[in-house]
């Protein structure tokens, strides 16, 4: 009997550790083969020699300093202008009025808005960092898990933003993969208003080997009729 039980009791766990360890590496397994059609091409190629994990282990990613080698850094994470917060929405994640901090650097508590770049309705081009984990746990009320489905957005999904009383209505562009050394993305688009939003990819992967940067462009005053989604 007890030999049964145990047998059992092997059969069960070994169901659940398969189950467990295939709901882990689906979601990476599927985006990594979805994105060599879906996505254009890295910015800057790293040479296939060089092909290997940049992270540092240890970092802390949900830190947004830590995203993007020769980049910001901590103490560059500071307040700009009277304004602590705008919100972001994207209606296809019913993603609503999600906080967006313009100082801090925090990402488990808000989206950021990457130093040094344009704030939104201005000139230039405003990068928002946001978290991602297995999509299957996307919440889009968790900060953690937020952007956990950037990768589906396609070319005109439209983003909002309100800034300082004042909305704004963005289109997708185009969606582009980097390497957390690239940091080129990060740079203004002087011309009109862009909008990137940035998040480690493939969502899920413990070692978030690269960046996903969804660009936008804003949408000019009468034309900001939304689509039903």
């Amino acid at each position: 009997m007890r030999k049964t039980l145990s047998r059992i009791t092997s059969f069960v766990m070994g169901i659940v550790g398969i189950f467990i360890l295939t709901s882990t590496l689906f979601p990476i397994l599927s985006y990594e083969f979805s994105s060599l059609d879906s996505f254009s091409n890295y910015l800057s190629p790293v040479p296939e020699k060089d092909l290997t994990v940049i992270e540092k282990s240890g970092d802390d990613l949900t830190l947004a300093s830590n995203w993007f080698e020769g980049g910001a850094k901590k103490e560059d994470f500071t307040k700009l202008g009277n304004i602590d917060y705008y919100t972001l929405s994207i209606p296809k994640f019913k993603i609503e009025n999600a906080k967006v901090s313009v100082g801090g650097e925090d990402l488990s508590e808000n989206l950021i808005q990457y130093p040094g770049t344009a704030l939104p309705g201005r000139m230039g081009n405003t990068v928002i960092f946001g978290h991602s984990i297995l999509p299957q746990f996307f919440n889009p009320k968790n900060y953690l898990s937020i952007f956990s489905r950037l990768p589906e957005l396609k070319k005109n999904d439209e983003i909002e933003i309100y800034y300082d009383g004042i909305s704004y209505l963005y289109r997708v562009v185009d969606l582009v993969e980097v390497y957390p050394d690239d940091i080129e993305v990060l740079e203004q688009r002087w011309g009109d208003s862009y909008l990137s939003l940035v998040t480690c990819v493939p969502p899920g992967d413990p070692r978030k080997p690269r960046r996903l940067v969804v660009r936008a462009k804003i949408v000019p005053p009468g034309e900001e009729t939304l689509s039903k989604i």
